[in-house]
């Protein structure tokens, strides 16, 4: 039931624009007087007034409407006094929404027999009484703003009132959101520094999160030294940057100065392909081919190079990021004014140094935007480091070594059940909350940097 209320929504608002639409033309057919706005913006208005209340209506069931379901389901459960002695109503509701309360099609017990059948009754007669409501709204919503038409009606103006409206509030989800997933980290976080003392992971130098489920047990500590696991990260980034940005850039100078119209045509889409390769393609890849490769070509020069490195890794990253690089960096260069290049060129400078001296420092920001870009998907790759260089915490600058990042630790902490006030699981939140707060250094950075390069040229 609620799912074809969801389905009539969109036909709802379609017939409430044709309404609206065909009313504001019907008056300037019948009146011979001219409208304030276009048909379609009373059609629009429309469309609003018909529409929205049975989109909050929706949005408020989809909020509550399961707890409602299973408070009623609850209560007759409770009523029907079939309840075992080891039996409780919300755990009896809990089988039969994960379908554990079916044994070869019977009911595990009458108690689950009662919560089936008290769950299918409660769904019915919400759903009846929703689409009653969801119904009754929509046509009191559609008959009040099929009256306000009037050749005087400001209907472009609502509806741009209400388009910003909207605009704003997304804005302001948006924004809610960030700060809720900052709030989170910081709370469970500080749940962590309690603890663990904030130098030993800061300046801690041994990383072994794993934790015994009870206090007997070998090893029930933990070590949680974040350094080798930053170190690992950066080890990373920085040999997929030296790889990414360098040859993003360079092609994207190929790409936007010297290459033919008909080279563009055939390597700009190939670069967009190449850019929704899955990552973990890529860590097939490097596990699978670069690994091996690097480990053999080590051994036959006297390296000891380990099965899963750093530095197959950071190839095959760096390798998926140059389409986003070459991409963000083309499009920036081309978003220059010629203007600029032609008096460059008309001054007697050449292209190398009219792309060097005028056309780069000028498409500056949207660069440094690819390059941030670029960096902050390194930072968040784990699929690459999980298969091609391991999980291994190492304190090294070896990049024939096996270390590890920040977000496979994060992963790997998080996966299975984890219990969420030990150490070990809430080690994952103080991870999160210490990169979030060095990429928003790093952006910080950027951006003042941008700003100083920017003033020459507005």
């Amino acid at each position: 039931m609620i799912g074809w209320l969801w389905l009539g929504l969109p036909l709802l608002a379609a017939f409430a624009f044709w309404s609206g639409r065909n009313r504001a033309l019907a008056l300037t057919d019948s009146d011979r007087v001219e409208i304030h706005s276009l048909p379609a913006h009373y059609g629009q208005l429309v469309l609003v007034w018909a529409a929205l209340p049975p989109l909050l209506i929706l949005l408020v069931w989809a909020a509550i409407g399961g707890s409602l379901v299973d408070g009623w389901s609850t209560a007759t459960v409770e009523a029907s006094g079939l309840l075992g002695a080891d039996q409780t109503a919300a755990l009896v509701i809990a089988d039969v929404h994960s379908g554990m309360s079916l044994f070869d099609g019977e009911d595990a017990s009458p108690a689950h027999g009662v919560a089936r059948a008290a769950i299918e009754r409660a769904r019915g007669l919400f759903g009846a009484g929703l689409a009653v409501l969801v119904a009754v709204a929509g046509a009191l919503g559609l008959s009040f703003a099929r009256r306000r038409i009037t050749p005087h009606l400001r209907a472009r103006n609502q509806v741009e009132k209400i388009l910003g409206l909207a605009l704003m509030a997304c804005s302001i989800v948006a924004i809610l959101t960030t700060i809720g997933i900052v709030l989170s980290l910081f709370f469970e976080a500080i749940r962590f520094f309690r603890l663990v003392s904030p130098l030993d992971f800061f300046f801690g130098t041994e990383w072994s999160p794993q934790t015994a489920l009870r206090a007997d047990q070998v090893g029930s500590s933990g070590s949680f030294g974040a350094v080798p696991v930053f170190a690992g990260t950066l080890l990373i980034t920085a040999i997929a940057m030296s790889i990414s940005i360098p040859v993003g850039l360079m092609s994207a100078i190929y790409l936007a100065f010297y290459a033919s119209e008909r080279m563009r045509t055939w390597v700009k889409p190939v670069l967009e392909i190449i850019a929704g390769i899955p990552t973990v393609v890529w860590g097939s890849f490097a596990a699978l081919t670069l690994g091996p490769l690097i480990r053999g070509f080590g051994e036959s020069v006297g390296l000891d190079v380990a099965s899963e490195s750093a530095l197959a890794a950071g190839i095959a990253m760096g390798v998926m990021i140059i389409p986003f690089v070459s991409s963000l960096s083309d499009d920036a260069l081309n978003a220059v004014p010629r203007s600029l290049r032609e008096g460059s060129l008309a001054m007697g400078a050449t292209d190398s140094e009219t792309i060097r001296r005028v056309i780069l420092p000028a498409a500056l920001p949207g660069i440094v935007g690819a390059f941030l870009l670029a960096i902050s998907r390194a930072v968040g790759e784990t699929m690459i480091v999980v298969m091609a260089a391991g999980l291994a915490a190492n304190l090294t600058a070896n990049p024939f070594a096996a270390v590890t990042t920040v977000t496979v630790q994060i992963v790997t902490l998080l996966v299975g059940d984890q219990e969420f006030d030990s150490a070990k699981t809430l080690a994952a939140f103080a991870l999160g909350l210490t990169l979030f707060f060095a990429t928003l250094a790093l952006n910080l950075v950027a951006l003042a940097v941008v700003r100083r390069y920017r003033e020459q040229y507005e």
